[in-house]
């Protein structure tokens, strides 16, 4: 039995109570409880969408087209297979009150919506008599926040699309609500029937119609989706059933929960320094112990499992302290948590994310434990009676260096699989690593540093003594600055992150940006339109287009997503506009513009950022879904296209004769002074109702909303973070509070005052803590730029006050954790001190 005398010696030590692994345990527990916690909501969120899918559907499936209505083929085959159907009609319009109008989210429905699921009204009356028509006016509902921009109250009317139309009540929830995506506007709901003839849903303007399905019970819903785009294949239609209510909401919660998981394993990575520190000082004060163990003739090996069995035990209760704690605080916090979520979740143990976690944590104690376990296998019996590691050789055996090596690639796999994300968990890995390295080099640097700068400290006794102990033998150089640093560094990163992240609308910019976005604009209502912005001496500028949406389905005759994978251009329909001529400001950079009269088979200029991404050449071939029409076009040429102006552009642009026939409406940018917005506004409202007006600064506002919101989620996962990292600061410094004890008993017995000495202590915490915190601001700097560059794929400046905020953090942080144990060194009496120390 090779275990039984290691088991039986591991038994005995650890009868000795835990004292010492205090840090240790909290580490652990804190990294794996982060990621049993992230893991576990959102397990909960997806448990909920996959219970509702459904009611956040509204129906079994739905069908949505871009801009236009089932054809009759398209019907028939929907009532070949449900039982009901709700037609649904989605766009943005402006809804005016007077002289206020505001941007709102209109959702037009037939008489059987909802199919699933309630919508609930204030005051509570039902949704087909508050749609109804009293008096010749048909009744509609809005957001209460959109009711108080436009200061009406039920039973007063606004127009829509210049048709009246009559507020019979205040919106509270609307059952589908998490289908809808992105909206620029609050919602407004009213029936489809009320906007004959405003045309608001006229062929060519911007709209979205879904058609929800309730089906028999015994239905396939995969089945049936390879049916339907089978038999409606030329139809351009997107597929959503209840087996992912709300896919747009599923994905972001992956995601996020991906990147925070990631942003937990730094903070376990953190605590995995303060594990190795607290195994290394732990074995340390056990030499007599080894040592009387080697004397008795106890192996190499039996040493190293007896003490790999502790400390095994010791991360097993760590693990399952967080794993409690992940497990059970959101479960706790259920109810609040469901109140705040905008998507429902259940709140239970869910096995997976604790498994995740526990694999995490085990990983993470196996690899930074074994490294100072695998040291005393090496160390002589005579070494270990002086100091049991300061004899040892820096470097353990290659078999446990190369074990080392395999732990880490392992705990990069397992992230990586976790995760759905390996580039995510690369660069993240790489950012630990490099952050580790800079730190053991800025700690290496600290000690050098401090010694050459020994004879400058002549006549200042306390800074002299902090010098000599940073570079003496047993400094605390390492220990601080890579518990510290690391902690800071992930922060420093995230606040660079953050910042980046609400800045980015506003600095990625240009100066002068448009002040409205009108589009659903008529062929024949272009030159009224441009005739009234071009008499305003307000108005600088105007840029307009023609536009139609499409679907790019096919690359080269094969499935897009098998050449394209799942580029942003062709998950959803894309803007598409034609001209005869190159237009201006245009600059080719491949191939060549069609001819003004060019009437052969159809062309395609297409933005050449996105080409270059998706792998596209000129000769290529697009099928692109218009309208529920094919249209093949091979690419002529690439062209820039600069987003970032937010003016007009088109990833394609395609010749007059292959679309311009197709029912289509222009949109356009109007550049104007900022006090003459609200006039322009209310001219172009009352002249032409059915056109919408998005107001740039609005928009801007929304998305900024969204980005705060991930840049906070991101802060709050750091936080976790930097306590763990200021956990194992103070254990870093209850290690050394012997040594410190002795320094203070020495210098107290020749002369030297407590205030000295005390001022030596916090003068050496300071210096390790500006260390620290400068290489960790380096490396926030650092990381924050490689995922604001390669992950977000946006512009990056350095934010130098959160930045700062870290270095003067590092320093208060040292202080703070050296403070308490400075205090009880100087307490001690000398006599004692010295007469206990050999």
């Amino acid at each position: 039995m090779i275990l039984a005398q290691p088991l039986r010696l591991a038994r005995r030590e650890l009868r000795g109570g835990l004292r010492g692994f205090a840090i240790f345990l909290a580490c652990l527990a804190l990294g794996v409880a982060a990621i049993a916690g992230i893991g576990s909501v959102r397990a909960a969120i997806e448990a909920g969408l996959k219970r509702e899918g459904a009611a956040l559907l509204g129906g079994d499936a739905e069908i949505e087209l871009t801009y236009r209505f089932a054809s009759e083929d398209e019907w028939q085959w929907m009532r070949s297979h449900a039982t009901a159907i709700s037609e649904i009609a989605d766009f943005r319009s402006m809804a005016v009150a007077g002289d206020d109008r505001a941007l709102t989210q209109v959702k037009s429905v037939d008489d059987t919506y909802p199919l699933v699921g309630r919508v609930e009204l204030d005051p509570p009356i039902s949704l087909a008599r508050a749609l109804a028509v009293e008096n010749g006016v048909p009744g509609a509902v809005m957001d209460r926040v959109l009711a108080d921009r436009l200061a009406l109250a039920p039973g007063e009317t606004f127009s829509l699309g210049g048709t009246e139309v009559r507020l019979s009540a205040l919106l509270l929830r609307e059952p589908d609500n998490a289908t809808g995506g992105f909206g620029l506007g609050p919602r407004t709901l009213v029936a489809t029937t009320a906007l004959d003839g405003t045309g608001l849903l006229a062929p060519g303007t911007l709209y979205e119609t879904r058609y929800r399905m309730a089906l028999p019970p015994d239905a396939d819903l995969a089945a049936l989706e390879t049916r339907a785009k089978a038999d409606l294949a030329q139809s351009g239609l997107r597929w959503r059933d209840a087996r992912n209510g709300a896919p747009g909401v599923a994905r972001f919660v992956e995601r996020l929960s991906a990147f925070l998981i990631l942003v937990g394993l730094s903070g376990l990575a953190v605590g995995g320094v303060g594990v190795s520190a607290a195994v290394r000082a732990y074995l340390a004060g056990k030499t007599e112990t080894i040592a009387t163990l080697r004397t008795l003739g106890a192996t190499n090996a039996t040493i190293f499992i007896a003490y790999a069995l502790q400390i095994a035990a010791l991360s097993a209760l760590g693990i399952l302290i967080g794993l409690a704690l992940g497990g059970l605080v959101p479960l706790a916090l259920a109810p609040v948590l469901q109140a705040q979520l905008p998507v429902p979740a259940v709140f239970s143990l869910y096995p997976a994310p604790l498994i995740e976690a526990a694999l995490y944590g085990a990983l993470t104690a196996t690899l930074f434990t074994l490294w100072p376990l695998a040291r005393t296998e090496t160390i002589r019996a005579a070494t270990l009676f002086r100091d049991a590691l300061s004899g040892a050789r820096r470097l353990p055996r290659a078999r446990y260096i190369l074990a080392t090596a395999f732990l880490l690639a392992l705990l990069i796999a397992a992230a990586g699989v976790f995760s759905g994300s390996f580039r995510l968990t690369g660069y993240t890995a790489a950012g630990l690593l490099g952050a580790l390295l800079m730190l053991a080099v800025a700690a290496l640097l600290a000690r050098l540093l401090a010694r050459r700068l020994r004879p400058l400290s002549r006549g200042r006794p306390a800074l002299r003594w902090a010098l000599a102990a940073i570079s003496g033998p047993g400094s605390e150089a390492l220990p601080v600055t890579l518990s510290l640093g690391l902690g800071l560094s992930v922060l420093a990163a995230v606040g660079q992150i953050d910042g980046n992240l609400r800045g980015a609308i506003a600095r990625d910019l240009p100066q002068v940006a448009p002040s409205f976005f009108f589009v659903d604009i008529q062929k024949d209502q272009m030159p009224g339109f441009l005739g009234a912005l071009k008499t305003d001496d307000s108005v600088s500028k105007i840029e307009h287009a023609p536009m139609l949406r499409g679907v790019i389905t096919e690359i080269n005759g094969r499935p897009a997503r098998e050449i394209a994978g799942d580029h942003w251009v062709i998950q959803a329909d894309r803007g598409i506009t034609y001209s005869a001529t190159l237009p201006e400001n245009t600059r080719l950079t491949a191939g060549d513009w069609w001819a003004e009269d060019y009437t052969g088979p159809p062309l395609v200029s297409f933005a050449a950022e996105e080409a270059e991404e998706m792998g596209l050449s000129l000769g290529d071939t697009l099928t692109v879904n218009v309208l529920g029409r094919d249209i093949t076009a091979t690419i002529s040429s690439f062209r820039e296209v600069d987003f970032s102006t937010a003016g007009i552009g088109f990833i394609m642009s395609m010749n007059p004769a292959a679309i311009s026939s197709a029912p289509h409406s222009f949109i356009a940018t109007v550049y104007a002074k900022p006090e003459a917005e609200a006039h322009i506004l209310r001219d172009l409202s009352q002249s032409f109702p059915n056109i919408t007006a998005i107001r740039v600064k609005d928009a801007i506002a929304r998305v900024s909303e969204m980005l705060a919101s991930l840049a906070a989620a991101t802060a709050w996962g750091a936080s976790a973070t930097l306590l763990t990292g200021f956990l194992v600061l103070i254990g870093a410094a209850a290690a050394g509070s012997q040594a410190r004890a002795h320094e203070a008993a020495v210098l107290k017995t020749l002369g030297s005052s407590r205030a000295r000495i005390l001022l030596s202590f916090l003068a050496r915490a300071a210096l390790l803590g500006l260390a620290a915190g400068a290489v960790a601001l380096a490396a926030g700097i650092a990381g924050g730029w490689a995922v604001s560059r390669f992950l977000f794929d946006t512009g990056f400046d350095v934010i130098w006050t959160a930045g700062l905020a870290i270095v003067l953090g590092g320093v208060a942080a040292t202080l703070l954790a050296s403070v308490g144990f400075a205090l009880r060194a100087l307490a001690s009496r000398p006599a004692r001190t010295l007469r206990a120390r050999d």
